[in-house]
């Protein structure tokens, strides 16, 4: 077995890059080399390696024509046949090339193949080991601060850039702080452009990550971040005994979670608070104090959004349905002592109730519905 075969083998191993991969590389190379000594297109040629003794060898093709018009591409039919009779009009005769001329030259262009090779391996490896994390979190620590953006390293060969965009408000960070992240996407960078000196001038220009070959976005206002977290936080959660249905949140400030329990003897707000409310304390240390609000999910619209509107108390809900354009909308009623709790700081708690259930969500206290006919001194929570 040659050295060649040994060292492709070795890579196969060490690398998981396939050698039949390497091969088909080098027998590329081969051709460019044909085409760099003697001229023509890579069409013109043929290169094959042996995958067991590493012996390759390469052809020049020519058509056979009548009357030679082009000798580099041509080749006469009585030439053709002088070679082996059976050759007709319009074959194609592989005459081997004399690859001694070149020995130096193929040998450099396979290494240099078995380099480029090497490195789009553990290239696309780092981008499969990355793209499986898509939708997940991941931890990485931040490596420095560049204006607005804060630069994180992954591991030793992988960095990303968690923007201003995708900040929370409010959280700060100094180099060596170890931060968990919502990966939003992973691509890989297009390859294609190499020869397009306008974009390549473009691509000189960007952050010098690009080089890497992937792209790892990232973000800490994603909501997906926090259920994510209670995923990874609460067992329920994790072996589907407990459901997340919806998600609310303003980054920094306050998230709800609405949750079912699919096994009747589970409380699925107790699993996700935990034993002393360690378990949503942990995903609060996580989210840098951000609150957290757990209700539970109802099939029925009214008991959700009553459910939603905590900590406040709600007297009443009325839903409003129009099927036809779409249209989901509630008229509560809370005590009057509690209409600002129902409506939060700058409207925070309605909006977010509005967010959890998708309905649009008008907040009346009792006085004022008792005023518009709305409520009776004897109604109850209903829904109509």
């Amino acid at each position: 077995m040659s050295e060649i075969i040994k060292a492709l083998e070795e890579i196969e191993k060490e690398k998981n890059i396939s050698k039949e991969v390497l091969i088909r590389d080098i027998e590329k190379s081969l051709v460019i080399a044909c085409k760099s000594r003697f001229g023509g297109n890579d069409s013109d040629y043929e290169a094959h390696m042996d995958c067991n003794t590493g012996e390759y060898s390469a052809y020049m093709k020519k058509l056979v024509v009548e009357s030679v018009a082009d000798k580099f591409n041509q080749i006469s039919l009585t030439e053709a046949k002088a070679m082996n009779d059976s050759y007709e009009l319009g074959d194609y005769v592989k005459i081997k090339v004399d690859t001694n001329e070149f020995n130096r030259i193929a040998a450099i262009t396979a290494k240099n193949v078995i380099i480029q090779a090497i490195n789009e391996g553990e290239r696309f490896a780092l981008y499969q080991k990355y793209a499986v994390k898509e939708k997940d979190i991941i931890t990485g620590e931040v490596q420095s601060i560049n204006g607005n953006n804060i630069n994180i390293t992954l591991d030793d060969k992988t960095d990303t850039v968690l923007t201003e965009k995708e900040q929370v408000p409010g959280e700060v960070y100094k180099v060596g702080d170890r931060i968990k992240l919502y990966v939003v996407s992973v691509t890989l960078n297009d390859n294609n452009d190499k020869d397009n000196k306008d974009k390549k001038d473009n691509r000189n220009k960007k952050n010098k990550k690009d080089k890497k070959g992937f792209r790892v976005l990232v973000s800490r206002t994603h909501k997906e971040l926090v259920k994510r977290l209670f995923e990874k936080e609460v067992t329920e959660i994790a072996d589907g005994t407990v459901e997340i249905m919806s998600i609310a949140r303003e980054p920094g400030s306050r998230s709800k979670i609405a949750v079912k329990s699919n096994n009747k003897d589970v409380d699925p707000v107790g699993a996700c608070v935990g034993h002393g409310g360690n378990r949503v304390n942990n995903i609060v240390d996580d989210l840098k104090g951000e609150k957290i609000d757990i209700i539970n999910w109802d099939e029925d619209p009214a008991v959700y959004i009553k459910n939603s509107l905590s900590p406040s108390d709600v007297i009443s809900v009325t839903i409003n349905m129009d099927d036809k354009n779409d249209k989901r909308e509630a008229v509560v009623v809370v005590p009057d002592d509690q209409l600002s709790l129902a409506i939060g700081k700058e409207g925070q708690n309605v909006r977010l109730a509005h967010h959890l259930t998708d309905y649009k969500i008008d907040i009346k206290s009792e006085s004022q519905a008792k005023e518009l006919g709305i409520l009776d001194d004897e109604d109850d929570f209903y829904e109509d």
